[in-house]
């Protein structure tokens, strides 16, 4: 794999690392206080609002956020929206996985699936949802397996994915 190869997104979202976190703060500030700006993005994140002006710009250009009418206050658009809801379902299945099926730490679940989070095609989160939900259905004496996520409730990847709200695993 060349240098290049190990650092593309997917032709899907075309999204950094540093994108999705522009992304899911924008999406925790207005959870938390009903509107995101410039400033409040910049303090939660510890950048510069001359930064976050730029990143903004850019993810306006994606058509990921928009500005409210009346205000400057950031929302996401119908496609951020969606996009983030994607994040954070591969950012939940993945740190479950690496927790109880690999069997990492905590900790480095939770880096790695930050990580993660936004390199993974649609294909994958699905495959891997199903994957997931289909180890955890099985007789539980004969699976190794334990784990706190339980997929049961989720008919479908889809359902999984819109049922994300907060930015940890569910437990909102």
């Amino acid at each position: 794999m060349s240098k290049s190869e190990k650092h593309t997104h997917t032709p899907e979202s075309d999204l950094s690392h540093s994108m999705t976190h522009y992304l899911l703060t924008i999406h925790k500030l207005k959870e938390e206080r009903g509107f995101a700006r410039v400033t409040d993005i910049a303090r939660e994140l510890n950048l510069t609002k001359g930064s976050v002006s730029t990143a903004i710009n850019n993810l306006k250009k994606k058509n990921l956020v928009s500005e409210e009418e009346d205000c400057k206050f950031l929302i996401l658009t119908e496609k951020g929206h969606d996009e983030v809801h994607k994040i954070l379902s591969t950012r939940t299945l993945m740190f479950y996985f690496l927790k109880d099926y690999v069997g990492v730490n905590n900790e480095i679940a939770d880096r790695d699936s930050c990580m993660m989070e936004h390199l993974m095609s649609q294909e994958s989160l699905e495959k891997l949802f199903l994957f997931m939900k289909k180890l955890s259905n099985q007789d539980r004496d004969k699976v190794e397996i334990t784990t706190d996520l339980d997929l049961s409730n989720f008919s479908t990847p889809q359902d999984f994915i819109e049922s994300q709200k907060g930015d940890r695993y569910l437990e909102e």
